[in-house]
């Protein structure tokens, strides 16, 4: 091949390179912001207050109602319950 040959392939092959991580970024990069940021809504909805240190029970009448005695026992004792 000659000089001018190989500038044009490797102009194509640097190109096609270029637009196929353009194109993958552009597929992938809301996917992956977005699965990031609903792990973390995730975990902070389910220990809202974990971030405080100190456990504070839910003492609401109709939340009691459907709590078993071993979570109660954990509340009672100032524990972040582990049973349902």
């Amino acid at each position: 091949m000659n000089r001018m040959s190989r500038l044009i392939i490797g102009a194509g092959v640097a190109g096609s390179l270029l637009t196929g991580g353009v194109i993958g970024a552009t597929i992938a990069g809301p996917l992956g912001a977005s699965a990031a940021t609903s792990s973390s809504a995730a975990t902070t909805a389910a220990s809202p207050s974990a971030g405080s240190g100190k456990f504070v029970p839910n003492e609401n009448a109709t939340h009691e109602a459907g709590e078993s005695a071993a979570r109660e026992a954990q509340e009672n004792a100032g524990q972040f319950p582990t049973v349902p």
